[in-house]
């Protein structure tokens, strides 16, 4: 195969943890309040948007603003294809390209979200569909990542435009070593 790219850095068992209980976390949340809430908070596509927000938050892909609009764009997408076409092979088709080129448009790039034209075909709801779960489970989640994710030592998030927690210091590193203003 062509690529070249190798494996991603192994990570430390803590880390893996951390990562997971993070992901827990966040389902748990979106879950419980589908239950007590009797109202649909949760869609499969969070599981993988958990992976991102909490074992890769430096991805750009991961963060709050594409975690919430992602979804609601992709959904919103979805929804109109399937008031429009109606539930076909190939109106899944045309909602998952359309969905994916504006993410790109606009930014909000949430590998996740290229799933819920799929599921909103396939399930066929109404447009409150945009408001419970996507709007609510997505904000559940974010919510959940940035005050999760701002509890780690190692990571800054959200962090758009902004360095990591490791880069920040490492910079600091650098320009005490090259300079006597840290001495």
């Amino acid at each position: 195969m062509r690529g070249g790219a190798s494996l991603p850095a192994s990570q430390k068992t803590v880390t893996i943890f951390i990562c997971g209980l993070g992901a827990s976390i966040a389902i748990a949340a979106v879950s419980l309040l589908t239950t007590y809430a009797d109202a649909p908070f949760l869609m499969a596509p969070f599981g993988a948007s958990c992976f991102l927000a909490f074992a890769a938050p430096d991805n750009p892909l991961a963060q709050p603003r594409n975690i919430i609009l992602g979804h609601l764009i992709s959904s919103a997408v979805g929804l109109l294809i399937l008031s429009i076409f109606g539930a076909s092979w190939w109106a899944m088709a045309v909602a998952v390209g359309l969905a994916v080129m504006l993410m790109q448009i606009t930014k909000t790039g949430h590998a996740p979200a290229g799933a819920d034209p799929l599921v909103v075909i396939l399930t066929q709801p109404d447009w409150w569909f945009l408001i419970f779960p996507v709007m609510a489970g997505a904000s559940i989640l974010a919510l959940v990542a940035v005050i999760f994710n701002n509890l780690r030592r190692d990571v800054s998030y959200p962090n758009i435009g902004r360095p990591t927690k490791k880069e920040a210091q490492k910079a600091s590193l650098d320009f005490c070593s090259q300079s006597a203003a840290c001495d």
